[in-house]
């Protein structure tokens, strides 16, 4: 990589709002400087911000986007429509999976992030049996986040059993069982190929849920060498909270900080089903959050209580789950409008010094590279240069600046608005587009066509 230089005639650091800086990326993808009141040079953008990371997705599950959207069931709801994920995903390739694999990332870019959690948890072909590389489906990520250059963290899914009675995987579920052994040859192999990648490539862990391992099997997966935190499902769904409280006697997030002594090290997703005091006690345990609000939405799983985790001091990261729609600017607008429909309030997340905008994305920002092992999350000499640039000559935004820019884009604007992307200083986003979309979409494309010729 080739020493570079941007120039933004506003930018948004830790010291606040600072008007002509010039950003110089050294050759290892981090920030050597930042100097404030600068000469034009380099890369000229309007406005520079951190990239958030997109700290939780499932990217084969972009190919059934908008694909359930009809009632399937007396009472549709989140385990209807995991049957008819678990239905598709038994027709997915090999070739497949690394083509959706590319998409996924190259949208995210395009949508403003640097960097993605892949929640991998597709390991072996439709039956459960293993391919002849035991890490086949994990190296087709790796493959996808080499060619689109995104910041990408591998975080491979421990999946045992199919409910905490221990019953046993059935249907599409039998791609994603291990046993320890197993998943332990799986993690050493990711380990091995992650050496490939770029510097800023990190490996974590994820035991899928409670519904998935035990006590034993977490306590594995979590004392695995590892270079980015756990994460694992929690809390998701009611149904999920009443089968802990019959097996393991307590709610998820209660069990979870009780039992496995929780902290920083560790993320919990979606965590939509908590009381008043686990959300206290979460926060207080250093662990993080990921919420998915789209997701969550399009799920019906609940609403996450932001306002209250936040004040306690709680550490946020946004992700986009299941991808049925790729937004980062969609992405924090609907975590406002959710606190607000809840409290029928106006401007729930603003403090008295940050407007909702900048609090939503500061907040992602740096909780996404806290879940991601990533030192970035920042305009700072030192961090990761994982930045994204605004158009801010754009209609939307003309004649705005600061917090009211960054309001206008989230609550106003989409992801047009966004212009330049560079993941650890790889310029992959200019002037809106990725730099291999042509190519990459065109294979998105073909299989899309082949998988819904028989819908």
């Amino acid at each position: 990589m080739t020493r570079q230089t941007i120039f933004a005639a506003e930018a948004l650091t830790p010291h606040g709002w600072t008007k002509d800086v010039l950003v110089e990326i050294g050759n290892d993808g981090r920030i050597a400087s930042v100097t404030a009141g600068a000469a034009p040079d380099g890369d000229r953008v309007g406005v520079l911000l951190p990239a958030p990371g997109n700290a939780h997705s499932h990217s084969f599950q972009r190919a059934m986007a908008g694909l359930t959207e009809y009632r399937s069931a007396a009472h549709d709801d989140f385990w209807s429509w995991r049957a008819l994920m678990y239905h598709f995903v038994e027709r997915l390739t090999p070739d497949d999976i690394e083509a959706i694999a590319a998409q996924v990332q190259m949208e995210m870019l395009e949508a403003g992030y640097a960097a993605i959690g892949e929640f991998h948890y597709l390991h072996h072909q439709p039956d459960g049996t293993p391919y002849d590389n035991p890490g086949e489906l994990g190296a087709r990520q790796f493959a996808a986040a080499a060619e689109t250059g995104i910041g990408y963290t591998h975080l491979p899914v421990l999946y045992m059993r199919g409910g905490m009675d221990g019953r046993a995987l059935q249907d599409g579920q039998r791609r994603f069982g291990n046993t320890l052994s197993q998943f332990e040859q799986l993690f050493d192999a990711a380990q091995a190929s992650l050496e490939q990648l770029p510097a800023d490539t990190r490996l974590g862990v994820a035991p899928h849920s409670l519904r998935a391992v035990d006590e034993d099997a977490l306590s594995f997966a979590a004392n695995l060498k590892r270079t980015a935190p756990v994460h694992i499902h929690a809390a998701e769904q009611t149904g999920e909270v009443d089968e802990a409280l019959a097996f393991l006697g307590a709610r998820p997030v209660e069990w979870l900080i009780d039992k496995m002594k929780i902290g920083a090290d560790w993320r919990l997703i979606h965590a939509t089903q908590m009381t008043e005091a686990e959300t206290k006690a979460l926060a207080a345990s250093g662990a993080g959050v990921v919420v998915c609000p789209i997701t969550e939405a399009n799920l019906g799983d609940g609403i996450f209580p932001a306002r209250e985790y936040l004040s306690a001091g709680g550490v946020l990261a946004v992700g986009s789950d299941s991808n049925i729609r790729i937004s980062l600017s969609e992405e924090l607008r609907a975590l406002e409008h959710s606190q607000r429909l809840r409290d029928r309030q106006r401007a729930v997340l603003a403090t008295k010094d940050k407007s909702c905008g900048r609090l939503l994305l500061e907040t992602a920002a740096r909780g996404g590279a806290s879940a991601l092992g990533r030192d970035a999350g920042r305009i700072e000499t030192g961090a990761l240069a994982d930045l994204l640039a605004l158009d801010s000559a754009a209609p939307a935004l003309a004649g705005l600046s600061g917090d009211r820019l960054l309001d206008a884009w989230i609550f106003a604007g989409d992801d047009t608005l966004v212009s330049d992307v560079w993941a650890a200083g790889r310029h992959v986003v200019i002037e809106g587009s990725h730099i291999k979309r042509d190519a990459i979409a065109a294979r998105f494309n073909a299989v899309m066509a082949r998988l819904r010729s028989d819908l």
